[in-house]
């Protein structure tokens, strides 16, 4: 499932994200969106109008996360983790992420982020999500990833994930992406490391979806830190 590791670290480190085709098939990405209409799975619906965050709505799930979720988060924890810990060297940070994702959520734990924030989220025609980023206390992975559930252009048109990158003086940059049903998408989930004239700098992400033209899209969201 994680076929080609190398390619895609060197591919975060030259880009800053990645996308894995077929990280799931078809049938498990209608079995992961089926969950959805179970409230009983969920902590939190937000409906993002209300917040101004953009249009649609997500549910935060609720501890114990579905044994397949937890798998994912565990398992691409797992991979990423040695990439994290080279982005903290490299930004002059001594943080190292523990081996386990069970062992980073225990630092979580110790600075009261003890809400999960695996989510999925519902977009419907006119909804979009404005550019943000998925930090919810002191604790955090730089790393997060965004699994697509439905098929683009059957079940939905427009949608597309935009990443807009934030270099030190200099314009933003939008990355314009068009996911495939049962691929991930692995983006920093704040800064990473780049290389200047003048040594390392932090150059900023943020992300969003733009508006969905007709019929339903649904994702998994998979942020590893907890919720305060």
């Amino acid at each position: 499932m994680l076929d080609g590791k190398t390619v895609a670290a060197d591919q975060l480190d030259d880009r800053g994200f990645v996308l894995v085709p077929g990280f799931v098939d078809a049938r498990e990405a209608r079995a992961l969106r089926a969950l959805y209409d179970d409230d009983a799975l969920f902590r939190k619906r937000i409906v993002m109008e209300r917040h101004a965050y953009g249009r649609g709505e997500y549910k935060y799930f609720a501890n114990p996360l579905p044994a397949r979720v937890r798998a994912m988060r565990e398992e691409l924890y797992a991979w990423l983790r040695p990439v994290a810990n080279h982005w903290m060297l490299r930004l002059g940070s001594n943080a190292v992420f523990p081996e386990t994702h069970q062992g980073f959520l225990h630092d979580c734990l110790e600075a009261e982020q003890v809400r999960p924030t695996a989510l999925l989220l519902k977009y419907g025609p006119g909804d979009f999500n404005c550019l943000h980023q998925d930090i919810y206390g002191p604790v955090a992975f730089p790393l997060q990833a965004t699994l697509y559930l439905s098929r683009p252009g059957e079940e939905f048109t427009g949608g597309e994930v935009v990443l807009v990158e934030q270099k030190a003086r200099v314009q933003s940059r939008a990355h314009v992406i068009a996911p495939e049903q049962g691929d991930l998408l692995i983006l920093p989930s704040r800064t990473m490391p780049r290389t200047g004239a003048s040594g390392t700098y932090r150059s900023t992400f943020k992300h969003g979806v733009s508006t969905v033209t007709a019929g339903e899209r649904y994702t998994l969201g998979l942020i590893f830190h907890d919720a305060l």
